[in-house]
């Protein structure tokens, strides 16, 4: 146990303290998380339009009139569908507090380079005409979404990496200082802004001129679809959930660090699956979606730990586990275990580190199985608050289907099983030292 503590200590926790710290992985998992606001108000729209009670489809229809869902459904695409464009912002936003430059320029200039990014024509068939022709002025919605997430995250850091850069060199306009600060601020941003511009402008036409036609193309291609491959494959997910675990271990949130990278390409699984869900599709593309950790693995929190928490309260024989059991019950109903994990303590605890790790690991594969086979239904795309309790977060992550509710019961009894002799090691032992033994 000591060597396994000493491997922690000196190997596993320097090199995640450095990742933790890098900036980049910090301005990608605080930018995304400023969409997470709006996707939710979406989600609450997406089920209204979708309730899961006999006859409300028909209810709808004949009350409201024939294009009431669709007016339902107007808030959703104003969320769901913008999801790029706010990354970007937020992502480059970040990136530039992190090198203490404006910020507020920074986002602005992402926005526009990634609307630079983004081929604008449509196709259009005018009256008479038998050849469809090219014309501009259309935002493509679906590019301002979960397909053009990747463009906007590279962007963001890209034309964020050009605007400090510059502006750290001082090659700016400085006005006098009579001159308002906001105006003064913003002609600042104008020599950053134009170079940032400008070679966005190249990349672009470069890129027209090539078989991948847009950038979006060419990252969707060399980048997405590994990605997408990785995280949503069963070994993938498992490998995402070991570190997660392996870095709380260490005492470091592992949720937020592995979460810079694989968090993008589970909002764009998720959205996949919104929209066919959205269509009526009666089979969901994806299992592997931000919902499937957040509510179906991490019940309490990174570590499943809600078991662990219902049996200090029901097992525990000394005062310390009762005590905390009573004070873990609230936070850990609302999938919260900050004070399990560092009141236990888990981590750099070698007895629970074991189940820490092998109670997720064990319900990644008892919720792939059961979806994959179709005993429960997929993640709806619906995106419910990973603060949403067991039970109640199931049923409405998959649609209003009580497969999802039950699929976290049953989840809950797998790690309350393989959590269970472990905590009866410590708590025997701390009974112990309360006893003087």
């Amino acid at each position: 146990m000591s060597k396994f503590t000493d491997v922690l200590e000196n190997k596993v926790m320097p090199v995640a303290g450095r990742i933790a710290g890098q900036r980049h992985l910090q301005a990608l998992r605080d930018g995304l998380i400023l969409t997470m606001p709006l996707i939710i108000i979406g989600s609450i729209f997406l089920i209204l339009g979708f309730l899961p009670i006999p006859g409300y489809e028909d209810f709808m229809a004949n009350t409201f009139g024939d294009q009431w869902l669709t007016k339902l459904l107007y808030p959703v695409g104003a969320t769901f569908d913008i999801m790029a464009l706010i990354a970007g912002f937020g992502i480059a936003y970040r990136l530039a507090e992190k090198y203490n430059v404006e910020p507020l320029s920074a986002g602005a200039i992402s926005v526009s380079a990634f609307l630079l990014a983004t081929p604008f024509e449509v196709s259009f068939l005018a009256e008479g005409a038998t050849d469809a022709v090219m014309v501009g002025g259309a935002i493509p919605a679906a590019l301002m979404g979960s397909k053009g997430l990747f463009v906007a995250m590279l962007i963001a850091m890209l034309s964020t990496e050009i605007y400090r850069y510059i502006i750290q060199k001082n090659i700016v306009f400085r006005l006098p200082d009579g001159v308002p600060p906001a105006v003064s601020k913003s002609f600042v941003a104008l020599i950053p802004g134009a170079i940032v511009i400008f070679v966005v402008w190249i990349l672009r036409i470069l890129v027209e001129n090539t078989d991948f036609v847009s950038l979006h193309n060419i990252v969707g291609e060399l980048l997405g679809k590994p990605l997408g491959v990785l995280g949503g494959s069963l070994i993938g997910s498992l490998v995402a959930v070991f570190l997660v675990q392996l870095l709380w271990s260490c005492g470091l949130h592992g949720a937020s660090i592995v979460g810079g990278v694989m968090g993008p390409i589970w909002l764009a699984s998720t959205d996949a699956n919104r929209l066919a869900f959205q269509e009526g599709a009666e089979e969901l593309p994806n299992i592997f979606t931000a919902q499937f950790f957040d509510l179906f693995v991490y019940i309490g929190g990174s570590g499943a730990t809600f078991a662990l928490v219902v049996m200090m309260l029901l097992r525990a024989r000394s005062q310390q586990m009762k005590q905390l059991g009573r004070l873990a019950f609230g936070p850990g109903l609302f999938n919260i275990n900050e004070p399990i994990t560092f009141g236990m303590p888990i981590v750099m605890n070698p007895l629970m580190i074991v189940p820490f790790i092998l109670a997720p690991l064990s319900i990644v594969i008892t919720t792939y199985i059961a979806m994959s086979t179709g005993l429960v239904a997929k993640p709806a795309g619906i995106a419910v608050p990973w603060t949403m309790p067991p039970i109640i977060g199931g049923y409405l992550a998959t649609g209003g289907k009580i497969s999802g509710a039950l699929l976290q019961l049953f989840n809950f009894c797998v790690t309350f099983a393989i959590y269970y002799p472990f905590f009866r090691m410590w708590d025997r032992q701390k009974y112990a030292e309360e006893q003087g033994n």
